[in-house]
């Protein structure tokens, strides 16, 4: 008798379970609260964009001239540097070797002229005596000059190895700060475009945004116009942006939020603007919120009306 009811009462309680659950999993979650509230713009009527922070210099990835093991790095990351400053060397034992042996090819060259020179003022002499031909005059001249052409080839031929020599230890090409360092001793650096730069250099003093414009908002937007950058994720950390550029090629749009709602079939304006970063934790690589004051804008007599890109 209590079997006969077990199971349907299990059966029962199974089912409901199963209700239950699938109720509870229909649930949308509640949305997560932001991190930080969203920055409002300053101005009445604007135009609105994405911008990444980057050096007053633009990034600049450092290469080198010779590929070949890495043997000294001469700076660190965060170092500043002034322009000439070496950043780092390769192994140049062989290219020293070949400087010296051309340095002692100058030295037999220069031995060989001054005995050849020495001959000449023999064979002039005895020429003006009338002792010797005019034949043994001229042949020792022309050795003279043969001397003279070797020396001056040998010369170059140094010259030319040690430019090579200093070519292995790359330089700073401007004032800056080093962003990145991913070259270390014993490393084998190669030439040409990397896709991660051995050193990343560029001058923080200012800091630039360089912001995208929507290529129907790029009208609104003039030269002497104010604009606020706000760092992402924190609208309590702005910057008065001064205008420095446009670049004045419209370029397809990269995605930088990653939103899914973020346009990208669409083309930017670039719009380089600058700010002094005090002592504010910003970062260059960060994104920032950036409005740009679009004032009274008219089309066609009437206002324009404010938008934020999408």
């Amino acid at each position: 008798m209590l079997r006969k009811y077990i199971l349907p009462v299990l059966a029962v309680a199974g089912v409901a379970f199963g209700i239950y659950t699938a109720l509870d999993g229909s649930k949308t979650p509640p949305p997560a609260p932001p991190v930080s509230d969203a920055a409002q713009p300053p101005f009445k009527t604007f135009v609105a964009g994405s911008g990444i922070v980057e050096a007053s210099t633009e990034n600049i990835a450092i290469g080198t001239h010779i590929a070949g093991i890495v043997s000294k790095i001469y700076v660190r990351t965060s170092d500043n540097v002034k322009a000439g400053d070496p950043l780092f060397t390769i192994d140049d034992r062989a290219q020293r070797a070949e400087v010296e042996t051309h340095k002692a090819a100058v030295r037999v060259a220069e031995a060989q002229l001054a005995d050849t020179a020495n001959q000449l003022n023999i064979a002039e002499t005895l020429a003006a005596q009338k002792i010797t031909s005019i034949e043994d005059r001229d042949r020792n001249r022309y050795a003279a000059q043969k001397a003279e052409a070797q020396l001056a080839q040998a010369r170059a031929e140094l010259v030319a190895a040690e430019t090579n020599l200093e070519r292995l230890t790359v330089h700073a090409p401007v004032d800056g700060q080093v962003l990145q360092l991913k070259v270390h001793p014993g490393e084998y650096a190669t030439t040409g475009v990397q896709p991660q730069p051995l050193l990343l250099l560029g001058s923080v003093t200012p800091l630039h945004v360089r912001v995208d414009v929507d290529e129907n908002e790029a009208w609104r937007v003039r030269a002497s116009a104010g604009a606020v950058g706000y760092l992402r994720g924190n609208k309590t950390i702005s910057k008065p942006l001064i205008f420095v550029r446009f670049e004045p090629y419209v370029v397809p749009k990269k995605s930088l939020t990653g939103e899914s709602t973020e346009r990208v079939d669409t083309r930017v304006l670039q719009v380089v603007f600058s700010f002094d970063r005090g002592e504010q934790p910003i970062f260059i690589g960060q994104q920032m919120d950036v409005f740009i004051d679009a004032g009274e804008s008219k089309l066609n007599g009437s206002a324009s009306t404010n938008g934020v890109l999408q």
